[in-house]
């Protein structure tokens, strides 16, 4: 099993297409590497529910997600589920994004989600990320879209009872769907825990992979 990630990590992108995306894809990863690397630097941006309840949401979410990291997040208030009619703004947010940071790391949605919203993002961002690992983070959801994945990171068990509580506490206005709940974010992330032998996981997949194994 190739183990990537020994190496200097001082700043990752999260970007997601609604509030809570981050969360739900990333968010033990999120709360894995920033216990590991204090002062991490996040830069996150999410496309639409800025300017109400739903930004208030996200911020205090990523917060949570994010202990001790140099947190910068930007809420746009581009329409939900009309992402791809709005190409342009979603690209120059992300081109905006990529020219205030050089991450190390960028997590964002699957091209291959089946949510128009989340697909749209994730396409763009080869465009402005081009020499980056990118890793596309999962969603479960009625559409029944999730794949095989590649890369994964495993979580404690306090871990991904923490993402749970989280998630929970953070984001009331969800409460009410009928996939938003404990035994399907744990049950998720104990099929891919399986997977890399692991109790619990968060698995991505990936379209590019340089490795430097040196000379």
């Amino acid at each position: 099993m190739i183990r990537l990630g020994a190496g200097p990590l001082d700043r990752v992108v999260a970007v997601g297409a609604h509030c809570d995306d981050i969360a739900i894809g990333a968010g033990g990863t999120l709360l894995t590497l920033c216990r590991a690397r204090p002062g991490v630097r996040v830069d996150a941006l999410v496309l639409s529910g800025g300017g109400g309840e739903r930004e208030q949401e996200e911020q205090a979410a990523l917060a949570a997600c994010c202990p001790g990291a140099d947190l910068r997040l930007t809420v746009l208030k581009l329409p939900d589920g009309r992402i791809p009619a709005r190409w342009e703004e979603a690209k120059a947010a992300v081109e905006e994004l990529r020219a205030r940071t050089e991450p190390d790391l960028v997590l964002a949605p699957r091209a291959d989600d089946a949510h128009q919203d989340h697909r749209t993002l994730a396409r763009l961002l080869p465009t402005a990320f081009r020499d980056h690992l990118v890793l596309g983070y999962e969603i479960v959801k009625w559409d029944g879209d999730l794949g095989r994945p590649a890369v994964y990171q495993p979580l404690s068990p306090e871990t991904a009872e923490r993402k749970v509580r989280l998630l929970q506490e953070h984001y009331p206005s969800q409460r009410h769907r009928p996939w938003y709940d404990r035994e399907a974010f744990l049950g998720l992330a104990r099929i891919r825990g399986i997977e890399c032998h692991a109790r619990y996981a968060e698995a991505f997949a990936v379209t590019k992979l340089t490795l430097d194994l040196g000379e």
